[in-house]
C-alpha cells in the first residue's frame, strides 16, 4: 500500500492524523503528519518533509507515497513539489477529512487509484447542506388574554 503523508499549515496535519486514528487506527500508524509553523525556515521545513516522506515510502513495497497538501501554492504544497517525482511519490491538494478517509479506506489499491478515490472522497465532502429550522412546537395553553403564544 502506498505510504500516505500530511503536510499542511500548524496544527492541521496533527489534527488530520487523529481524525484517521479515530476511524482506522490501524492504518494510521503508517501515517506520516507535518504541521508546518509559521517563521520556520523553508529549508528545515523541507528536511523535515524530506525525512517523513522517506518514512512514508519504506513503508510501501513498491516505494510509493501519497501526499496529501492543505493548499495549493503554500509553503506545505510547493515544499513537497520539490520532493515529489510524480511517478512514485505524488501530491494532491485541499486537503480534508473525507479526502484522508477514503484515502485510508482504499490504502491497499494501486497510487493511481489510490489518488482517484481520495480526490473523489475530497470532493464529495464539501456540500452545501440545508440550515434545519427549528422543529414545529406544540403550542401550551396560555392565560394571555391576548392570544398571542409568546414562546421561548
Amino acid at each position: 500500500m502506498p505510504g500516505l503523508f500530511i503536510i499542511a499549515h500548524a496544527p492541521l496535519a496533527s489534527a488530520l492524523k487523529l481524525a484517521a486514528q479515530h476511524c482506522f487506527p490501524e492504518a494510521a500508524q503508517s501515517l506520516q503528519a507535518l504541521d508546518v509553523q509559521p517563521n520556520l525556515p523553508a529549508d528545515e521545513i523541507e528536511a523535515q518533509a524530506r525525512l517523513l516522506l522517506a518514512q512514508a515510502i519504506a513503508s510501501d513495497a513498491r516505494g510509493e507515497a501519497l501526499i496529501l497538501a492543505d493548499v495549493f501554492g503554500a509553503t506545505p504544497c510547493n515544499t513537497v513539489q520539490k520532493l515529489a517525482d510524480g511517478v512514485h511519490v505524488k501530491v494532491i491538494t485541499g486537503a480534508n477529512v473525507p479526502m484522508l478517509w477514503r484515502a485510508l479506506n482504499y490504502a491497499t489499491e494501486p497510487l493511481e487509484m489510490l489518488i482517484t478515490r481520495a480526490v473523489a472522497g475530497g470532493a464529495q465532502g464539501v456540500m452545501q447542506i440545508a440550515t434545519s429550522r427549528p422543529h414545529n412546537q406544540v403550542i401550551q395553553p396560555s392565560h394571555d388574554q391576548d392570544h398571542r403564544h409568546h414562546q421561548q
